[in-house]
């Protein structure tokens, strides 16, 4: 046993120690759940908005990139960083550092989400996207309300992963499950109206987003804040310290490139699937978001898999995080896999939830029939950049979500610019970005040697 394993906190003791199958399986399991729920809340919003009409569900679907970037910066980059650098303070047995590093990373997502405030509700923005006429005041009138309550959003990702650094899953799962069930009971009220309550259209969904985001992040913040925590996000001495955030941002400035290459890479295919019409953007948003929802089950194995590996190579156990990493990465690359095929297999059945329009159902049929089958290198991808962020090794997912952007800009253009092909082309083009991901990261891995310097807390 290790030295920092002696004096950690039983749930930083068993991601040192214990089984890894079955400590990643205790740890992910709360994660899935939780992570679960926020994939009922994504499905749900766009059930929801599909029934205003084609052109709500297409200006959601050109807002949606942006959503999704600051849920994934806000809870994978800046939020996974936390728990990496939190969880690598725990493993090396400084828990003062730990609550330095909680406190800063906090003033971080606040800050950040001023940025998305001021700079994605812009109505351009959704025009140079491709956005026109109805599609377009949808979008605005979505983007505003969403954008304008960013710190809600922010903050109760950066507080799940305090959470998650100190080996508890449990706490950020309640926080995502009661954020799914508040939004479930709201959404539809202020969408479609209710008793003294006005329809408020697609801005309904934002609101009630924004606002149950805001009631679990004040619910995370107390229990963070409790006598006895490992970790106390608000108490005495606190003193913010450049340093400290210079060791936050080490891992979460490259961390937060990840997804911004990972949704222009999704954000120049929806330029692209533009060219074909209004339909064909209603039908790509209806079906992409399947890949929306990958990435919550990614998430819920790859945040156990950040917080298992930061712990690991914070105690100098590399060869331990690496066996951790490739348990979890095949995990998920089964799970995500075996959805691909299905919805590859059945496209209709998921396109039905949506929409009865049968010219959208059959467009976006089209889409998952060439694309689902290469889901599974998406999760694998997914996974794998999680891990990488634990070990704090991010040159490699920061190459392959390039490789993926390249492979969209280039064979996209050609297909639709220069061979004029039809729709199904520019699709092949997005599952060969797809499996450019996943390869190339899990090559690199596997090459990699983690032994070869430990990373700062």
């Amino acid at each position: 046993m290790t030295a920092a394993a002696a004096v950690a906190s039983a749930a930083t003791h068993r991601m040192l120690v214990g089984p890894v199958l079955p400590t990643l399986l205790r740890l992910a399991t709360p994660n899935v759940i939780g992570l679960f729920a926020t994939t009922v809340m994504i499905g749900f919003d766009g059930y929801v908005v599909g029934r205003l009409g084609a052109d709500a569900l297409a200006g959601v679907a050109m807002v949606l990139p942006l959503a999704m970037l600051m849920l994934q910066m806000s809870a994978g980059s800046l939020g996974g960083s936390t728990t990496a650098v939190v969880a690598r303070a725990l493993g090396a047995g400084d828990a003062a550092l730990a609550t330095r590093l909680a406190r800063h990373a906090l003033v971080l997502g606040l800050a950040v989400s001023v940025l998305f405030t001021l700079l994605a509700t812009r109505p351009g923005l959704y025009a140079a996207m491709g956005a026109s006429g109805g599609a377009l005041v949808q979008a605005t009138r979505y983007a505003t309300v969403l954008f304008a309550g960013a710190a809600a959003i922010w903050s109760v990702n950066v507080l799940a992963g305090v959470a998650r650094g100190t080996g508890n899953m449990l706490a950020a799962s309640l926080a995502l499950v009661g954020t799914t069930a508040m939004h479930l009971l709201l959404c539809p009220i202020l969408v479609f109206g209710a008793g003294p309550v006005p329809p408020l259209g697609v801005a309904g969904a934002a609101a009630s987003t924004v606002a149950c985001n805001a009631v679990s992040a004040l619910a995370l913040l107390a229990w963070l804040s409790r006598r006895g925590a490992p970790v106390r996000v608000l108490g005495t001495r606190w003193q913010l310290q450049r340093s400290v955030f210079r060791r936050v941002l080490d891992v979460a400035l490259p961390s937060a490139a990840n997804p911004v290459l990972s949704n222009a890479s999704i954000a120049l295919a929806t330029a692209y699937v533009g060219s074909f019409g209004s339909l064909a953007v209603a039908a790509y948003g209806i079906a992409a978001r399947l890949e929306y929802i990958l990435v919550p089950i990614a998430f819920g194995m790859g945040s156990a898999l950040t917080a298992m590996v930061a712990t690991n190579m914070g105690a100098d156990q590399a060869a331990r995080a690496k066996r951790t990493t490739w348990v979890g990465a095949g995990l998920v690359l089964g799970v995500t896999g075996a959805i691909g095929v299905a919805a590859a297999v059945w496209p209709d059945g998921w396109m039905a939830l949506f929409t009865a329009d049968i010219s959208v159902r059959a467009a976006g049929s089209a889409y998952l029939r060439i694309v689902g089958g290469c889901y599974g290198f998406f999760g694998l991808g997914l996974a794998l950049f999680f891990a990488s962020q634990g070990a704090g090794r991010l040159m490699w997912p920061l190459a392959a979500s390039g490789l993926r952007l390249a492979v969209v800009a280039v064979g996209g253009w050609l297909a639709v610019h220069v061979a004029g092909a039809p729709a199904e082309a520019l699709y092949a083009v997005v599952a060969l970005s797809l499996s450019a991901l996943g390869l190339t990261l899990a090559a690199a891995i596997h090459g990699a040697d983690w032994e070869r310097r430990t990373v700062r807390a």
